[in-house]
């Protein structure tokens, strides 16, 4: 058998009082049952970047800047596919995820994304649609199925625990598709380097 994925699952909310920590472990408890897959958790609080990009090209002059980085760079390199958790602010994402996209370029390159949104009445998946728009551009490949949780804290304890056979068989849908992604472009970037 093939060496599992490596996924990073990106938790894009460092809201006070966020409920994205629950619906993170939720998608890694279903990430930890798959023998294709291992999932490497990052968590924005935990793990914050700078907010202040350098001139684009350059490294950026604050050590400070660097040492942040370090914390998450790696992560997003070594990883085969990403999972994006994100709530809906205002018909779009979180800006501390965004920032964090934009810090990397090449990580992103040839590498499947799948999402889990969550949120009110949209379930998150307006955000998703803008995240997608933003991925193209660094190259990454989306895959089409996404999760969305409306009013997630009535489905998921803020463990990880779930009441909703609907979101486990929307989340296999995702994680199949993601699969399949990853092991054919890890593949082909083996064979070839991704060019961009």
């Amino acid at each position: 058998m093939s060496t599992p994925l490596r996924v990073a699952v990106l938790l894009g909310s460092t809201r006070d009082g966020r409920f994205g920590p629950g619906v993170a472990n939720w998608i890694r408890a279903r990430l930890d049952r798959r023998d294709d897959m291992t999932a490497d958790l990052i968590d924005l609080v935990e793990t914050p970047l700078p907010t202040v990009l350098p001139v684009l090209g350059e490294p950026p002059r604050d050590p400070d800047a660097l040492t942040l980085l370090s914390a998450v760079s790696p992560r997003l390199a070594r990883a085969d596919a990403f999972v994006i958790v994100t709530p809906e602010y205002n018909r779009s994402f979180p800006a501390a995820l965004k920032n964090a996209i934009d810090w990397h370029n090449r990580e992103w390159h040839a590498k499947p994304v799948g999402f889990v949104g969550y949120g009110g009445f949209s379930a998150g998946l307006r955000a998703v649609e803008q995240l997608r728009l933003v991925l193209a551009e660094l190259h990454a490949v989306t895959v089409r199925d996404a999760v969305g949780l409306q009013a997630p804290w009535a489905q998921i304890g803020a463990d990880g625990a779930a009441s909703s056979p609907g979101a486990d068989a929307a989340a296999k849908a995702m994680l199949d598709q993601l699969s399949w992604w990853g092991f054919a472009l890890r593949e082909a970037r083996a064979a070839r380097p991704y060019g961009a």
